[in-house]
This record gives structure tokens, C-alpha cells and sequence, in this order.
């Protein structure tokens, strides 16, 4: 297996030079393998020139969006990588293991992410290929919120039962298949919004450490490695479905400066309630809301939504915020943002080390008024990649989702 950089660098979209064989294809007999490296290693070529010819407005023709603007880390670099993705990019999803644990997942809760991509994946998406030899990478189709509610005994704080499930999955299918064994597990992705799924990944020591792991608890300290694992936008659809119109009041007629609204989990929280909670009238942080304010309404009346880590570092308030077109103001240390590898979050969210929460006032009475309505402009523009859709659509969440487990998989080379 070898390993390129195209995630996880400091070059735009993740790319970095990768020293290319040149190859005659014609007359010689190649497997199957070979001939999906071959294809994989012509899109890097594509991506990479794609990366040097522009940064701000794709070059390329496209019936439904053109990506352009400040909110990419380069627009042509990540259309040319989407296209070539549309293309090439085939997913098999290994069929063992039974429901409720296995190829289901939640759609009504905080996890509710985890669930749509499960469901989305066994429906049969574009991506799907029941041909396990035609495919670029495999799906472990497990669910970690399903291993909980069925395995765990409430306030044991032992995850023994959910780990050995995942150990004995790993088991069955590198036994009834060769796929595992050919990469050690890099070819493979596992997907969880539980705040336990990194370490139900700890389990099996190739799946932590040789897989991507596509994960919302994107926490770099607790060994989230972001050129090989996926920071997994966490959703909270309380129906299921995307319940209420997107967007708010006009810049113009947003009285709030900042808001939160939340009970108290874990330490950043508090921090926050105790420097910031009636402390402030342009600062409006509540550990309850008051009767006669409505969540949603304060969202939607307010320039910077707050967003602090819980327990875990990720929040579904950050894409609360987005579809409000209230600029996110992220508070935590060491979580990596969704698509990170393609969106540049400093354009339209604010990132607050845990360390500076006194001074998130002074922090965002600095941003002019000219800046936040850049800002204001871009989280309206940004939208289009959050959008939960019953029927996934072109560069929505989904999308955006497989795009960033491709560009993983862009990152390795898989030899027989």
C-alpha cells in the first residue's frame, strides 16, 4: 500500500505533489486492481492540474452549481475532484451482519446523520456497486447508536459488549472476503456520529489506525487523524426530515450580536454560561430560554450564533447556525470541521480557542460591519452543502460526505 497527500496538507485542497509513473497501459495485461489505480492515478493528475490553473471560480461546465468564492480552499481544484468522483468513484457495502445493529441506523435524533447515510447507502445510491471487485473502497455497514441501544447497560460505562461486535464483524468479513487482508483495513470506512464511535474503533487496531473513519467526534486529540479520517457534520432532525423554511431576518434587522441557548454539558459550556449567562444584553447566553422566546426565532435574529463543544467537540448547533445564515462562531480545541479539506471555514464562521471565551465579545466587535456581511453572504452561499435532502441531490450533505471519504481514498494505493 502506498500512501499520496491529498487531504491533511497545507496546499489547497489537501494536494501536494505526488511523483508520478510513467506508464505504458496498451500492451500489457493488468488486474482489475491495477486498472482502478490506473484510473484513480489519471484523476489525481486532473485534480492536481486543476489545483495550479485556478483557486476562486471553477473552470469547469456544470448544469447545477459552479463552485466559486472565498469559501473554498480552491473552487477549480474541487469541482475537477467532485467530476472525477461522479465518475469513478464506487463503493460496495459488505452484506453480512443482520438489523437492527447492522445496515440500519437512526433518522430522528442528534445521530440522525449516521442513520440517512446508512439508509441512503442501502437504498442503492449512484455510488453502490454490488460488484465488490469493481470498487474503490468498502463499507462496514454498522452502527454504533444502534450497538449502544441494543448492547450497552445503562450507567455500566463498559462498552466491552459494542467492541467485541465490531472485533467479531472485522472477523467475518476479512474471513469471507479478500478485500481486508489486500489493504489491512485502508481501503475500508466505518461511519459514526456516537460520542463513542472513535473508541469502539479502538477495538481493532487496523481499523483505528489503517481505515477512514468517518466520524462527527472529529477530535484531534482523541486520535482523529484528518488526512485519513472524515469530519461528519452532526444534524439534529427532530422528524426525520428538515422541519422549517432556511434563512432568517436580513442583516439589517439582526438586534443580536451573539446567542446560546443550552443546558450544561461538559466543561467548555460551563465556562461559557459562567463568564457569559446574564451577563450581557448583546451577548445573549442561556443555560434555559426564557418563556416566550423561541429558539429558532433567536437563531434567525441574531449576526453570530455560538457554537461550543459538549462533552464531545462537535456540535449540531454549527449547522443550526448555517441554516439560519447566523455566522457559526465555533468554540472548542482540536475538532476539525466538516469538509474542511475543501471549504475554508475562517471565510465564514469564526473559530474561538476555549482559552478565549472572555473575549468573545471583543473578538466579534472587531469583525467590521463590512466582514460580517462577507460572512453573512458566504454561510447563505455554504447552505447548499448542509442540505439534508430525501432524495440526495448534487453537492449537498451526502455528497459532500462521499466527496471527502474519496478524497481518502485519493491519499492511498492499494496493491495485490
Amino acid at each position: 500500500m502506498q500512501m499520496h497527500c491529498f487531504v491533511g496538507c497545507s496546499d489547497s485542497l489537501g494536494l501536494a505533489s505526488y511523483e508520478k509513473k510513467q506508464e505504458t497501459w496498451k500492451d500489457k495485461r493488468y488486474s482489475k486492481l491495477e486498472r482502478l489505480e490506473a484510473g484513480l492515478a489519471r484523476a489525481r493528475s486532473s485534480i492536481r492540474e486543476a489545483a495550479r490553473n485556478g483557486s476562486l471560480k471553477s473552470t469547469h461546465e456544470d448544469p447545477d452549481y459552479v463552485p466559486q468564492g472565498p469559501i473554498y480552499r480552491n473552487a477549480n481544484a474541487f469541482h475537477r475532484s467532485y467530476l472525477e468522483m461522479e465518475k469513478l468513484f464506487k463503493i460496495y457495502v459488505y452484506e453480512e451482519g443482520e438489523p437492527p445493529m447492522f445496515h440500519n441506523g437512526p433518522c430522528k435524533s442528534i445521530y440522525s446523520t449516521e442513520g440517512r447515510f446508512i439508509h441512503e447507502m442501502e437504498k442503492g445510491s449512484v455510488y453502490r456497486t454490488t460488484d465488490p471487485d469493481q470498487a474503490l473502497l468498502y463499507f462496514l455497514p454498522f452502527s454504533v447508536v444502534m450497538m449502544v441501544q441494543y448492547l450497552y447497560v445503562p450507567d455500566s460505562h463498559e462498552i466491552h459488549a459494542i467492541e467485541k461486535t465490531v472485533i467479531d464483524y472485522i472477523n467475518l468479513i476479512s474471513h469471507n472476503h479478500p478485500f481486508w487482508n489486500r489493504s489491512l483495513g485502508a481501503d475500508h470506512f466505518m461511519l459514526s456520529c456516537h460520542d463513542w464511535g472513535p473508541r469502539a474503533s479502538t477495538s481493532v487496531p487496523y481499523l483505528y489506525n489503517n481505515s477512514i473513519r468517518v466520524l462527527c467526534n472529529a477530535n484531534t486529540s482523541e486520535g482523529f487523524n484528518p488526512s485519513k479520517d472524515v469530519s461528519f457534520p452532526e444534524i439534529h432532525l427532530r422528524t426525520g426530515e428538515m422541519s422549517g423554511p432556511l434563512g432568517g431576518l436580513s442583516p439589517s434587522r439582526r438586534p443580536i450580536l451573539g446567542f446560546f441557548a443550552g443546558r450544561l454539558h461538559g466543561h467548555i459550556r460551563y465556562l461559557l454560561l459562567e463568564q457569559w449567562k446574564d451577563k450581557d444584553k448583546d451577548l445573549q447566553v442561556y443555560d434555559q430560554l426564557p418563556n416566550g422566546l423561541s429558539y429558532d426565532s433567536m437563531l434567525k435574529k441574531s449576526r453570530f450564533c455560538l457554537c461550543p463543544s459538549g462533552y464531545e467537540v462537535a456540535s449540531p448547533r454549527v449547522v443550526e447556525a448555517i441554516y439560519a445564515e447566523c455566522v457559526p462562531v465555533l468554540i472548542s480545541d482540536n475538532y476539525v470541521p466538516p469538509f474542511n479539506d475543501v471549504l475554508n471555514w475562517k471565510s465564514f464562521a469564526v473559530q474561538v480557542q476555549v482559552r478565549d471565551i472572555a473575549n468573545i465579545k471583543r473578538i466579534l466587535m472587531g469583525i467590521s460591519q463590512t466582514q460580517y456581511l462577507r460572512m453573512y453572504r458566504r454561510v447563505k452561499q455554504v447552505q447548499r452543502h448542509f442540505m439534508v435532502n430525501a432524495a440526495p441531490q448534487r453537492f449537498d450533505v451526502f455528497h459532500m460526505t462521499i466527496h471527502s471519504i474519496w478524497l481518502r481514498r485519493l491519499n492511498i494505493r492499494i496493491q495485490d
